[in-house]
């Protein structure tokens, strides 16, 4: 007995590599979509960085619009790279739903590094986050509090450099 193949054999299988190639493409579509906000959150109101804070010697303050008072800390103060790190935010003037702190390489796209922050108390909040490890000798962050308010998202950045380990700060 002979097996006879059909001239459909090629068009079908192409068909099924269409259709499957379309499936990955609109997957793909949905997951950027999802995945937006999370990556790109939308911000209603900000404070502005204020260039005298230096996390390394005390922790910083800001004001969002003369409303939101917003103080953060880092600990240890030499803040290390690839070691854990205690993470305190205080907040006065809003209720909060909310607090991340995402970390961000100002000059170098380190990937996403955000960390979900407990409350502790009225207007604390506290959370263990790490700075991931990089080949530059000297790095300047921004560590952006995100506050969910049921006015929406607020932010507060603060800049910090780190050092490789056994250099000292420029």
């Amino acid at each position: 007995m002979t097996v006879e193949t059909s001239d459909n054999q090629p068009k079908s299988n192409l068909l099924l590599w269409g259709a499957l190639g379309l499936l990955m493409a609109a997957l793909t579509l949905v997951a950027i979509y999802k995945a937006w906000p999370i990556l790109f959150p939308q911000i209603s109101q900000s404070a502005v960085v204020d260039p005298s804070c230096d996390l390394r010697k005390a922790p910083c303050r800001s004001s969002i619009n003369n409303e939101v008072e917003v103080g953060f800390s880092i600990e240890p103060r030499e803040i290390p790279l690839v070691k854990p790190l205690k993470l305190a935010v205080e907040i006065a003037g809003v209720e909060v739903d909310r607090v991340e702190v995402d970390f961000a390489g100002v000059d170098m796209n380190m990937g996403y590094n955000r960390v979900v922050l407990q409350a502790v108390a009225e207007g604390q909040f506290e959370g263990e986050g790490m700075i991931p490890v990089c080949v530059m000798d000297s790095m300047e962050w921004e560590a952006k509090v995100l506050i969910s308010t049921k006015q929406g998202l607020l932010s507060a950045p603060y800049r910090f450099v780190t050092v490789r380990p056994g250099l000292t700060r420029p």
